[in-house]
């Protein structure tokens, strides 16, 4: 299976209000939320989704309302635009690596597997894994890996890379893994999914892409229309939450003498959802997903 999707059910319940409406599946993948977007849509709706890795183009869905945009979704609004698309009435993103991605050893992804070091979502962009590892400056790796892997001990692990690297290159996620031999064995798993984490959210850029998207989701959507996001970790969670909260990812909005400010959105549910036991049972990569939704106000 190429990718087994996440809250399927319930993300698109809560997404589709109008069966005779325009829907955006921002991240196509496998192409399983957009099959069931399309099992809720009237002959008059139509839906587009997007997907950057080639890969996706292979699970195209042969159906007259479906389009499939090879672009990043930071590219969302000119994209629909170019099909004469100024307003829909609902947008799902959910954010995580899809299972293929994983599962293909020689994407990188994976800390299961020896690999060379990539980690690129888009495989035509030149940034990829090998060049943050053997080129950026120390101090970059070390505010990637705090900032991104939300790692303590990310000066110390910068500074073991430059060293490395001044006598051999690291090509392979093999030969990564090698220089951090001293995490004790009962942190190395979670030490390296933080730090893989970290290097493929700078190779894709994948917050700022996130931000762009969020905000351009808020100019596209029609009054009442929903933004249904489902995240699988703590910086894409607050990023979504805060911008659903009031419009915005930092500082404060402005406010009138009574307090009050302009929403942005108001929020279907006030928790984050998510998957119940069953499905974390049948799908691990379930675990930690979180799904937030908002009506455009």
């Amino acid at each position: 299976m190429y990718h087994n999707p996440v809250l399927l059910k319930q993300s698109v319940d809560d997404l589709i209000t109008n069966p005779d409406g325009t829907y955006v599946d921002c991240t196509f993948g496998g192409g399983g939320h957009s099959k069931e977007i399309l099992s809720r849509l009237s002959n008059k709706g139509r839906l587009f989704s997007f997907d950057q890795d080639l890969d996706a183009l292979k699970n195209k869905i042969d159906d007259p309302r479906f389009t499939l945009i090879n672009q990043n979704f930071r590219f969302l609004e000119n994209s629909l635009l170019m099909y004469g698309i100024h307003q829909v009435d609902g947008i799902l993103a959910d954010l995580g690596v899809s299972s293929h991605q994983f599962d293909e050893a020689e994407r990188g992804f994976s800390t299961r597997s020896n690999a060379p070091l990539d980690m690129r979502m888009n495989v035509m962009q030149n940034l990829d894994a090998k060049r943050v590892i053997n080129e950026y400056e120390e101090e970059e790796l070390a505010d990637i890996f705090y900032h991104y892997g939300e790692l303590r001990e990310a000066r110390k692990l910068a500074r073991d890379i430059v060293h490395h690297r001044k006598v051999k290159s690291i090509q392979t996620t093999e030969d990564l893994k090698k220089l951090f031999s001293y995490i004790p064995p009962h942190k190395v798993n979670k030490f390296y999914a933080q730090l893989f984490q970290a290097i493929r959210i700078e190779v894709n850029q994948e917050l700022e892409v996130l931000k762009e998207m969020l905000v351009q989701s808020y100019s596209i959507l029609k009054p009442n229309g929903r933004l249904v996001v489902i995240s699988y970790h703590s910086l894409e969670d607050r990023l979504v939450k805060r911008f659903l909260k009031n419009g915005m990812f930092e500082g404060e909005p402005q406010r009138d003498i009574y307090g009050n400010y302009k929403k942005a959105f108001e929020l279907l549910k006030s928790k984050a959802i998510i998957p119940d036991d069953k499905e974390v049972e049948e799908n691990s990569r379930a675990r930690s997903a979180k799904m937030r939704i908002g009506i455009k106000v």
